[in-house]
């Protein structure tokens, strides 16, 4: 019976507890406080969003997807919106302020319209966690945000917003509290850096990157001793140093990349060991830097790219057992790939200073290696094919050789980056069964080969596929139902294409497709047109056989449109509003420029050359402004005025209307083009005397005039310091009379004594500047102008007087051309310090007396012609002189010596040579080589041409050579990474 009695007494608690805990659960149900409950809706109907869809009136807001509510009070005390999708503004009205009990709040990842920053948020007084990340509010932080007293974690990483000092410093003041504070992005410049020191204690995270923060950054902040985050990277004004005394940081992360504070080596290793992440990219570093990796045995993340170091590649790091990402790249590291022993697995002492080759242990943890853009030579070990970890590989801008090597038992890759080096032979195998890869580069390599489109089939997380410049042949036969609408980016430049790819039909997601330097023939197909209508932004064709007419592109937010160099027909067609770069030179178009062009108004390239184009030029494209930089119209068959008006404030840098038929003076407005490097309005109808309003110009550095109408005399300077930067100065045929502009070159310190010593080219970005000159008597177009290039031709215009001796101060110039004039007197001999000179061409003057003999220190001339003068003596012999022949002398019947028949008397004996330098041929000039490309009936003859070769022996530059009133095309070939 006791037992019995204890059984219902035990049955009887048990339905009173589960009673209880019912009437418990449904009472919870209902906790959702009205007030909260409406809040929340009128807060829905302002946007719209897939987590609220489903707040309904009449049901408990408690249960609704991002809210919580307080147990007790049925108060909603948290809202999660984080990546909603809300779109609209925040209003100071906004329901969401009447929420007075929230604790935590995240609004990131959504669009609100450039909202400012309500200061009604600073009303939340229980808020312990606010997020208004990246959710497109603006304009000033509120200082009312400092009334969250007990807020632990604040983020404020917003791109358009600003936080000045006073409210800044109200936040330092009294969120004591605070553990974690994100202002990633925010606009900081005018907040003073020592106001950190008063941060609470108790932070451990500190997010200030890219907040354009200057000044001293106080050393107090290193030694917090809660701080375990500490990122300050892309604030190139910042600067600051660590502690100098011994002291210890317990920070597990801290990134400085592209700051201004001093790193010194020896203070990291010391006394940061709790270090796991470290980012150093492109600092300031002080002292030696060491090759072994010191007392960072945690590491697991290390960023030293973009230093400048070189020597041997600290392969020891690769001992460091935690060491799962190392990024040396965009530094000048030489050498070759260590040696690794697989059967060393620790981090003993195993680098052998004596020995000139590392042995490592193979770093099986490895999971990215970033060794892009060194000097490495030799050949990929196979050991990297064999890292079961390794997701990131990029060794690409090395001077890598041989064959790639084969993936065994990488199958975690996901990017793979050899591009740019000396590779060579077939695409292994194992690279088709990369399935996890996004990322493949392996172009401008030496790699051969046919290469089955459908090897790839089984790639299909590949995003990104760049095979460009190799040698190798690239077919879609097989293809069969094969698609990958993954692609963003595609890069098939020079492959050997003959046919496009009709996969792309099913490529919804393209953003860049590169099918340049290929040989598709046919028109362009209709349906690329409504291939990936909202993501295509590069589309490159140029460079192929594509013909007939192209009429509408329906890509509404392409950036870059390239259709050049083919033989596309009919009128021009005018891409989308949202255009930044048009080219579509070297076609056959005809007709006029549509009016719809002037839509283009964010254009900031726009090449139509070479084409026959007519009509006249739109006025709105000298009202582009803000965007214009390089409009080139050269050799169509414009007429009509050049546009009479060039907004202020434009930043048009190259004009080229070379070749056409256009009318009238130049424009005055053209002063008001600050920016402009080069003007090119030679072969038109241009009427007007010597534009002498242009010497203002500050950067202005090439100026073509030839064949013109311009006329009379040139006259003196305006300015104190004319034509600063003028390197390429030609007035060639021209009514141009009077003395030659002696003023002007006493000013042309470009000419003087050019600082430019590097192979670089004229160019920003997508277009290289090109010109036509006249070199050694031919017409050249130069396809890229490298800028040290300097050359002054004034033939074929009507000047007199003499030559004066200052032209002798121009030491840095290539070429000189007076010839076709009516100059008088002697050959200055200053012109034996034009040490740089390569031709020089004053035949057709009236000169006299004799050949200076300090010509023959010209060592790099290798072109002279003084014909049709009235020079007598003997001719200088030695040297560059002794490779001259007649036609450089005829026409001067007082001359004698050799290479003339004609010799000398006993009194008369050529002047000896000036100089102990040796003969050479090309001195430190272009390295000029015979590449002809002239006509004269039907027969093609030799010329002299140069080009220079980089060090993997391929052209950077190209030239094309232009007999008069016979012109043929050359074809640069441009290698452009996707």
């Amino acid at each position: 019976m006791a037992w019995f009695s204890w059984m219902c007494l035990l049955f009887m608690l048990f339905n009173t507890c589960s009673s209880a805990n019912s009437s418990s659960s449904l009472s919870s149900r209902h906790l959702c406080h009205p007030d909260d409950s409406s809040a929340l809706l009128q807060f829905k109907n302002s946007f719209y969003s897939s987590r609220t869809i489903f707040w309904e009136k009449g049901k408990d807001c408690c249960e609704w997807r991002g809210v919580t509510c307080g147990k007790v009070t049925g108060h909603v005390i948290g809202l999660n919106l984080g990546l909603s999708g809300l779109q609209g503004n925040i209003h100071s009205n906004s329901s969401l302020f009447f929420l007075r009990h929230l604790e935590r709040l995240d609004l990131s990842d959504n669009d609100f319209r450039g909202s400012p920053i309500s200061s009604k948020f600073g009303g939340f007084e229980s808020l312990t966690y606010l997020d208004l990340s990246f959710s497109n509010f603006n304009g000033a932080v509120p200082p009312e945000i400092s009334h969250l007293s007990n807020l632990v974690s604040l983020n404020l990483s917003l791109p358009d917003v600003r936080l000045d000092t006073l409210s800044f410093n109200r936040i330092v003041k009294n969120l004591t509290n605070l553990r974690e504070l994100n202002l990633y992005t925010v606009d900081m410049s005018s907040v003073v850096p020592d106001s950190f020191k008063n941060l609470s204690s108790s932070l451990n995270t500190l997010r200030l990157s890219r907040c354009n923060l200057q000044g001293k950054f106080p050393e107090s902040i290193f030694r917090r001793p809660n701080l375990r985050l500490l990122y300050l990277g892309y604030n190139r004004n910042l600067t600051g140093y660590f502690p100098k005394s011994n002291w210890s940081s317990p920070l597990e992360t801290l990134r400085l990349s592209y700051t201004r504070i001093s790193v010194d080596w020896h203070h990291v290793t010391r006394n940061f060991k709790s270090l796991r992440d470290l980012s150093l990219r492109n600092c300031s570093f002080v002292g030696p830097y060491p090759a072994l990796p010191g007392n960072l045995t945690q590491i697991m993340q290390l960023d030293l790219s973009h230093n400048g170091f070189g020597g041997q590649i600290p392969w020891s790091l690769l001992k460091l057992e935690s060491l799962t990402n190392l990024d040396l790249s965009g530094n000048n590291y030489v050498g070759q790939f260590p040696e690794v022993d697989r059967n060393l697995t620790s981090i003993s002492s195993l680098y052998d200073f004596s020995e000139k080759q590392q042995v490592v242990p193979i770093p099986r943890h490895l999971t990215e290696l970033d060794l892009f853009e060194n000097l490495l030579n030799g050949t990929i070990p196979s050991w990297l094919g064999s890292l079961p970890s390794l997701e990131v590989l990029s060794v690409g801008s090395n001077q890598l050789s041989g064959d790639i090597i084969e993936f065994q038992s990488s199958h975690s890759l996901t990017r793979l980056d050899f591009s740019d080096n000396k590779l060579h032979g077939l695409i292994p195998r194992s690279i088709f069964e990369l399935e996890k890869v996004t990322e493949l580069d392996l172009s401008s390599n030496n790699l051969s080969g046919i290469v089955e489109f459908e090897k790839f089939s089984k790639l299909q997380s590949l995003s990104y596929l760049n095979l460009s410049s190799n040698h190798l042949s690239l077919s879609f036969h097989h293809l069969s139902n094969n698609t990958w609408p993954q692609f963003s980016i595609l890069a098939l430049s020079s492959c050997n294409i003959s046919e496009f790819p009709y996969f792309l039909r099913a490529s919804p997601n393209l953003e860049t497709l590169d099918l340049s330097h290929n040989k598709i023939q046919g028109e362009v197909p209709k349906w690329l047109s409504n291939v990936a209508k909202d993501s295509l932004r590069q589309l490159d064709l140029s460079y192929n056989f594509f013909t007939g007419a192209v009429r509408q592109f329906r890509w509404k937010n392409l950036r870059y449109l390239n259709l050049g160099s083919n033989s596309l027909q009919g009128e021009l067609p005018i891409p989308p509003p949202s255009t930044f770069f048009f080219f579509i030179s070297n076609n056959q178009l005809t007709g006029e420029m549509p009016p719809t062009i002037c839509s283009l108004n964010r254009l900031q390239i726009l090449d139509l050359s070479n084409n026959k184009l007519s009509g006249k030029i739109h006025q709105c494209l000298g009202n582009f402004s803000q965007s214009l930089s390089v409009l080139d119209l050269r050799k169509n068959k414009f007429d009509g005025m050049i546009p009479m008006t060039f907004s202020k404030g434009n930043i048009l840098r190259n004009l080229g209307l070379d070749g056409n038929q256009l009318e009238g003076p130049l424009p005055p407005s053209l002063l008001t083009c600050r920016d402009l490097e080069v003007l090119d309005v030679g072969n038109n109808k241009i009427h007007d005397t010597f534009p002498n309003w242009l010497e203002s110009l500050p950067k202005l550095q090439v100026l073509i005039l030839r064949s013109n109408k311009f006329h009379g005399a040139i006259g003196n300077p305006k300015s104190k310091f004319p034509f600063q930067k003028l390197r390429i100065m030609d007035l060639s045929h021209n009514l141009f009379s009077g003395l030659l502009p002696t003023k002007y070159f006493e000013n042309l310190d470009a000419m003087i004594n050019s600082q430019e010593h590097e192979l670089k080219y004229m160019g920003d970005g997508y277009y290289h500047d090109t010109v036509v000159v006249t070199i050694k008597g031919f017409e050249i177009e130069m396809l890229k102008i490298q800028t040290f290039f300097t050359t002054i031709d004034f033939s074929n215009n009507s000047f007199i007087g003499e030559i004066s001796n200052v032209i002798g101060k121009l030491k840095s110039l290539k070429g000189l051309n007076f010839s076709n004039n009516e100059l008088t007197g002697t050959i200055p001999p200053s012109f034996g310090e034009l040490s740089n000179l390569e031709w020089l061409d004053l035949s057709s003057n009236g000169l006299v007396g004799e050949i200076p003999g300090q010509l023959t220190k010209l060592t790099s001339l290798s072109k002279f012609n003084v014909s049709e003068n009235r020079l007598v003596g003997p001719i200088p012999h030695g040297k560059q002189f002794d490779t001259f022949e007649n036609d450089s002398y005829s026409g001067n019947t007082g001359l004698c010596g050799l290479p003339l028949s004609k010799t000398c008397g006993t009194h008369q004996s050529p002047p000896p040579s000036f100089g102990q330098e040796d003969d050479l041929e090309h001195g430190n000039g272009f390295d000029w080589k015979v590449v002809l490309m002239g006509y004269a009936s039907g027969v093609v003859i030799g010329i002299s041409v140069g080009y220079l070769v980089i060090s993997n022996g391929k052209p950077n530059w190209l030239v094309k050579v232009v007999q008069r009133k016979q012109r043929r095309r050359t074809v640069e070939i441009t290698q452009r990474r996707a």
